[in-house]
């Protein structure tokens, strides 16, 4: 997380390069630099960005896994529902409206988050 009391200025920053480079590199916290009172870069320590970006990898990875997980046991319950005889037969042609109808459900049931 930036910390904001961690914003300086880049004329500032180039004066002491050095110097802050120091201190990001101790401290592994990111500095903001500005550019006509605007937040515009933020300097980080390459180690500790890298940390980050692994970190934000195995996030992605976790979701990904999760994401399977629930996919599979879904397609376990429709497999299951399927071999129980728990379904419905439509017509061959009737299968637009059928879709129309599912989404049309969807929307019903997800319209109170957008609220």
């Amino acid at each position: 997380m930036v910390n904001l009391q961690n914003i300086h200025s880049l004329t500032e920053f180039k004066r002491n390069a050095n110097s802050y480079i120091e201190t990001i590199r101790s401290t592994k916290a990111p500095i903001v630099l500005t550019v006509n009172g605007e937040a515009a870069v933020v300097v980080q320590d390459a180690i500790a960005f890298q940390a980050l970006l692994d970190q934000l990898k195995a996030a992605e990875a976790e979701l990904d896994r999760i994401d399977l997980e629930r996919l599979r046991q879904e397609a376990l319950v429709g497999i299951k529902d399927l071999e129980e005889g728990r379904y419905t037969s439509y017509p061959a042609g009737t299968i637009g409206s059928l879709a129309d109808r599912i989404m049309a459900e969807g929307r019903a049931e997800t319209s109170h988050f957008t609220k």
